[in-house]
């Protein structure tokens, strides 16, 4: 039913998997490898048609004149203006949406939840004519505060299907423990569940950072200026108006990249804590 581990498999197998490793690796960074070369290049380069060998020279003041001549740490800021407003609402209302929906078994609860789900299986492009036609009439229209109530609605419902699953597997034995003790509902979730759900709360705080920073769709779709676009939607700033300045994007995209890779790595313990408890239950 599943599939042998590797180390269990013929001594060919476990060759040809050590031969292939390294190939599959290399293929899957090709791209990020060339972004990175490209950020170094001079404009020179690629006037010239050097798209894919080594750069002439390393111009690392490509970096430099990101920030010089494009407002780049503007749109950085707006980004996190949204990504953790993001975070916060989306696992703030799953912890409790979640809790509710794994703890009280009344009736239409999984209706309810399948409401929650479903809206993951809707495409999100047939959204965009009516979510931005909501925001105008709410005035929400190219504004921070539309676009991360926007991704908190959106987010909500993953983050509760996350939440609940999780919730559900906890000792059932500790919910009425503590309410043989006489301990009210909203301590029960305060000071018996929150903590146990610290994990998961890590885990999920990194995937909805992650979501949220690299989305370019809703960027698009809900902000047109500077004063209120993320980075993945300003990156289009930095190509000139006849010339498109690729050395530039592609050292904005590397710089754009960094916050949700530090987030990762500084998360990194409690991400595969979260993601791996009660793999082995």
């Amino acid at each position: 039913m599943f599939p042998r581990p590797i180390q269990q498999l013929p001594a060919p197998a476990r060759a040809l998997y050590k031969a292939a490793l390294p190939v599959a690796l290399v293929l899957w960074l090709l791209p990020l490898l060339g972004v990175a070369l490209t950020s170094l290049r001079p404009s020179s380069d690629l006037a010239s048609g050097n798209y894919f060998g080594m750069p002439s020279s390393i111009a690392f003041d490509n970096y430099v004149t990101i920030f010089q001549n494009s407002p780049i740490a503007a749109y950085i800021l707006n980004s996190f203006k949204v990504t953790i407003p993001t975070v916060i609402g989306a696992v703030a209302l799953s912890c409790m949406t979640g809790f509710a929906l794994a703890i009280y078994n009344f009736r239409s609860n999984l209706l309810v939840f399948f409401l929650f789900v479903a809206g993951n299986f809707v495409p999100f492009q047939i959204l965009m004519v009516p979510v931005r036609d909501l925001t105008l009439q709410m005035g929400l229209y190219d504004t921070i505060t539309g676009l991360a109530l926007f991704h908190i609605a959106f987010q909500t419902g993953f983050c509760t299907l996350f939440m609940r699953n999780f919730i559900k597997a906890l000792p059932y034995e500790l919910i009425e423990a503590a309410r043989v003790e006489g301990v009210s509902e909203v301590k029960i979730f305060w000071y018996v569940v929150m903590p146990l759900m610290r994990p998961a709360i890590a885990a999920l705080s990194v995937l909805i950072f992650t979501f949220i920073w690299n989305d370019y769709f809703w960027a698009m779709v809900l902000t047109t200026g500077a004063d209120t676009q993320p980075v993945t939607a300003g990156l289009n700033s930095l190509n000139g108006q006849w010339i498109a300045a690729w050395h530039l994007v592609s050292a904005g995209s590397i710089v754009a990249a960094l916050p949700p890779v530090l987030m990762f790595f500084l998360m990194q313990k409690h991400f595969i804590a979260g993601l791996t408890l009660g793999a082995v239950k």
